[in-house]
C-alpha cells in the first residue's frame, strides 16, 4: 500500500548541462572546432552520441572516430578550455528553469546539481544560474564513477540525508537519465538533443516550462 510518507518528495536532484542551461551546442562547437582545426574532422552524426557526457565516455569515443593523435587526458583538457572560452559571456537558460529553481527555494525543497562537467565549468556557469539554488553541487571530475552510474545521484541523496526513492532527478540526456535511474529516484526527462522514453517511474515532457513543486510531487505521488 503506498502511503502518504512513501510520496513526500525528500529532494530534488538537477542536471546541468542541458536542463537547466542550453549549453550542448557550445559542447559541440567545442568539440567539433577543436577536431577540425586539428586537421581530424568529425560528422554532424556524432553530436547525439556524445551528448551528456561524461568527459571520459565522449573523449573516448571523438579520438576513435577521429583518429586525432592526442591522449585522452590532452583532448578532454583542450575541449573544457575551449568551452570556457565559449561561454565567458554567459549561457542561455532553459526556459522555466529559473522559475522551478525559484519555487523549489521558496518552498524549502532541498535541492541539488548533479553534473558530469568538471568543477571549472560549473563554478562557471553558477555565475549565471545562481549558486544559492542549491545546497551543494557534484562534479564530474569530483568523484570515480559519474554518470551513467549511479554513484553521483546517489551521493547528492546521502548528502542531503534524502531516500534516493523519494528523490526526483531532472535530467535531458538519456546518459544521466539511466544514472537517475539507477540510483533508484523518479526521473523527469526533459530532452534537449537525443530523444527519452517514457517509462517506469521516468517521466518525459518538453520543456521545464510549467514544472513546479507541487508537479514534482505528483509525480512521486503517481509513481
Amino acid at each position: 500500500m503506498t502511503t502518504v510518507a512513501s510520496r513526500t518528495l525528500q529532494a530534488v536532484l538537477i542536471d546541468m548541462d542541458g536542463t537547466l542551461v542550453d549549453t550542448e551546442d557550445f559542447w559541440w562547437e567545442a568539440e567539433s572546432t577543436l577536431l577540425a582545426e586539428l586537421g581530424h574532422p568529425i560528422g554532424v552524426e556524432e553530436r547525439e552520441i556524445v551528448v551528456g557526457g561524461p568527459m571520459t565516455r565522449v573523449v573516448d569515443h571523438l579520438l576513435r572516430v577521429s583518429g586525432a593523435p592526442l591522449t585522452p587526458e590532452r583532448l578532454s583538457a583542450l575541449i573544457n578550455e575551449r568551452f570556457v572560452e565559449l561561454i565567458g559571456q554567459g549561457v542561455p537558460v532553459r526556459p522555466g528553469a529559473k522559475a522551478l529553481l525559484a519555487d523549489l527555494a521558496a518552498q524549502g525543497v532541498p535541492t541539488a546539481l548533479v553534473s558530469a562537467s568538471h568543477r571549472r565549468i560549473i563554478d562557471q556557469v553558477l555565475l549565471t544560474l545562481g549558486a544559492h539554488f542549491f545546497a551543494f553541487t557534484v562534479a564530474g571530475d569530483e568523484i570515480a564513477r559519474t554518470k551513467p552510474y549511479p554513484d553521483p545521484y546517489l551521493l547528492a541523496a546521502a548528502r542531503l540525508g534524502a531516500d534516493p526513492t523519494r528523490c526526483v532527478v531532472i535530467e535531458d540526456a538519456p546518459t544521466g537519465v539511466r544514472s537517475g535511474q539507477a540510483a533508484g529516484c523518479h526521473v523527469l526527462a526533459v530532452p534537449s538533443v537525443t530523444a527519452i522514453e517514457a517509462g517506469p517511474r521516468t517521466t518525459v515532457r518538453g520543456s521545464l516550462e510549467g514544472v513546479d513543486t507541487a508537479l514534482l510531487r505528483a509525480l512521486l505521488s503517481d509513481g
